[in-house]
């Protein structure tokens, strides 16, 4: 609250008058006489201005550190204008919000000199009524006269103090004491301050929304640029700023200064970049950079911004390099590991001596097989494998060597060349950073082996139809049903590509070599089957446990799994006993399904509605399932 002037000596009359009599004057401003009540009753002395609680020097140079924006700010404001404080003997002081002097400029504050002063806290507990106080209290600017100050001392100067205030909340104040009233009109102090409190807002606001803005730049997956005719980067984000110093000349990178794009990209005025400045925007486009260094692919957007005049006076570019569009594509589709070592169940010793060794060589980068019987939980083991290395935050990548014809798994796996619309990577690329898991590896064509050896020996390779070599870093885990070392032997499988994946070798052992586990394997199904359909949860009784121990499992973990599956959905109450299970062999569901559209959809209602879990109860394909479901007109989800 700013102030007409007030003749002192009747201000002088009115603040005697309180510490003697305890009266306050009608004419004493409320938010003085009430601050005057308050440093009185907490028993703040009223002769010396005394500095009762003080930071140390560590503490007070971390709050410095921490509010260095503001500091800085009013140490360059205060460079322009400290003659104007030294001609008129002007003292100001920056306080946080707890009240704690950060700094002290120009002339000593009431006889104390910023050493004394700086790291000192003068909320109204320590030295009673004072402008700072009360402008804290209010959250608003307030001037004050000398004999209005609680302490002696400080009556022969007026000060006014001005809350900066962020987020409706006082984050700092500033303070300035005059003593030389005569010389200097209030009204000038006052301007002063309270342009001192718009501009130090307005500064501090917009530094904490370019903070922002930095931050969510920084977080995005993308390369941001600002850049000035002729090339010169003002402005990259962190990403940007990892791209450029793969790319600045060598020798320069320590200059401070952005480098200038037309001079480290050989195809300057090849790029989208170049195109920007002719007013030509691009969106999404593939983009190649030639440096000295290396050649970089991205998907590029670049916007002109015109000036006044409607020229172009800098353009922005975002770019994503096609390697992590390629990552983010993966995990985008769910090319990540579902399942952790830990998730696999066992106890028996040949089982935690596998997972035991599963572990140590995650940890390492090189291939490993897989081998074991159809139905031995490889896939599994390989996504545990995976999300326990040091890839496990790069895309898990799946292809099965049996599922398609030579010609189309090869551009599966490699990508096919093209135009920008035509060609597309294989899952090679789309692994890289990650791992790539083949099943069925002994399935691939020899051709198709000796081509994969060739790429995974030399770290990149070619698309289909294409000439154009393309970089890849792989881990590959590959699993066999077979012994592939035999298959070797007889000439079926590639010996070259044998000698790169059987670097480390895992036997995933069949459920009959560890028959202790079945019980806990099929409690396991059971538990995953209730929270999956929000069923409840039901268990096994000791008879079905001893007649799923006792059988040989030749489909191991997949064979027990439908086995398990048809006893939890056939099973009304809470236990599955021996009657609910069904073994391999046995008389399972009728099979007037076939024929039976009400013996279908019994079956159907069984399974949950679940396409996977019906072909495991009825023992077909799912594509056989598909033209039952269109024969009897049943919806598929």
């Amino acid at each position: 609250m700013i102030r007409e002037r007030r003749n002192k000596a009747k201000l002088e009359l009115y603040y005697d008058k309180f510490v003697t009599e305890g009266v306050i004057d009608p004419n004493v401003h409320p938010w003085v006489g009430e601050s005057w009540q308050r440093s009185q009753d907490a028993g703040v002395g009223r002769e010396t201005f005394r500095l009762a609680v003080k930071l140390s020097g560590e503490e007070l140079s971390k709050r410095r550190e921490r509010y260095n924006q503001a500091l800085t700010f009013l140490d360059g404001l205060y460079d322009e204008i400290k003659e104007h404080f030294t001609t008129y003997n002007l003292s100001m002081l920056l306080l946080d919000q707890e009240l704690y002097v950060l700094k002290n400029y120009a002339m000593p504050f009431y006889q104390k000199t910023a050493g004394e002063l700086e790291g000192a806290r003068l909320s109204e507990e320590d030295i009673g009524t004072s402008s700072i106080g009360v402008a804290y209290r209010s959250k608003v600017p307030f001037l004050m006269f000398g004999p209005e100050m609680w302490i002696k001392d400080c009556q022969n100067g007026d000060a006014c103090s001005v809350p900066i205030i962020l987020d409706n909340q006082v984050k700092f104040i500033v303070t300035v004491v005059s003593v030389q009233q005569e010389e200097l009109p209030y009204s000038a102090m006052v301007a002063m301050v309270l342009s001192i409190k718009y501009a130090m807002e307005q500064h501090l606001k917009l530094l904490s929304s370019l903070n922002a803005k930095h931050t969510i730049l920084d977080a995005v997956p993308l390369a941001v640029y600002h850049i000035l005719p002729g090339g010169e980067v003002a402005y990259a984000n962190k990403l940007g700023h990892s791209r450029l110093s793969g790319i600045v000349p060598l020798g320069s990178e320590d200059k401070e200064e952005g480098p200038n794009l037309s001079t480290v990209l050989l195809n300057y005025h090849h790029t989208p970049i170049y195109k920007g400045f002719l007013g030509v925007p691009s969106y999404n486009r593939e983009a190649t950079w030639i440096t000295p260094r290396k050649t970089y692919e991205d998907i590029t957007t670049v916007v002109p911004l015109a000036g006044d005049e409607g020229d172009v006076d800098s353009i922005v570019t975002v770019t994503m390099p096609i390697e992590d569009l390629r990552t983010l594509v993966a995990h985008t589709a769910g090319y990540t590991a579902r399942y952790s070592l830990s998730s696999m169940v066992g106890s028996s010793q040949v089982f935690t001596a596998m997972q035991d060794k599963a572990g140590r060589t995650a940890r390492h980068d090189y291939p490993i097989l897989l081998q074991g019987e159809p139905g031995t939980g490889k896939q599994r083991l390989a996504h545990g494998i995976h999300q326990a290395g040091s890839r496990a935050a790069g895309p898990l990548i799946a292809v099965k060597g049996g599922d398609l014809p030579s010609d189309v798994l090869e551009i599966e796996l490699f990508g096919r060349g093209g135009s920008e619309a035509e060609g597309r990577p294989g899952k090679l690329e789309l692994a890289s950073g990650g791992t790539l898991f083949i099943d069925e590896v002994e399935k691939l064509s020899t051709v198709l082996q000796d081509k994969l050896a060739e790429a995974l020996e030399a770290g990149f390779l070619f698309r289909a139809g294409e000439a154009v070599s393309r970089p890849i870093d792989v881990r590959v885990i590959a699993a066999s049903d077979t012994e592939l070392k035999r298959l070797v032997e007889k000439g079926v499988f590639s010996a070259r590509l044998y000698e790169i994946i059987s670097r480390a070798v895992i036997r995933v052992p069949s459920l009959r070599a560890r028959r202790e586990d079945v019980p806990n394997l099929a409690a396991h199904i059971i538990e995953e089957l209730a929270t999956l359909h929000n069923l409840p949860p039901k268990e096994l009784a000791p008879d079905a446990a001893e007649l799923i121990m006792s059988y040989d499992w030749p489909g191991n973990i997949k064979q027990l799994q439908g086995v398990v599956e048809q006893a939890f959905f056939r099973t009304t109450g809470t236990t599955i006993s021996r009657a609910d299970i069904v073994m391999p062999g046995e008389q399972g569901l009728s099979k007037a399904w076939k024929e039976d559209k009400a013996a279908f959809i019994e079956a159907w209602k069984a399974a949950g509605g679940n396409i996977s879990r019906l072909a495991n109860m009825l023992d077909v394909s799912r594509v056989t399932l598909y033209r039952y479901l269109k024969k009897y007109g049943l919806d598929k989800e």
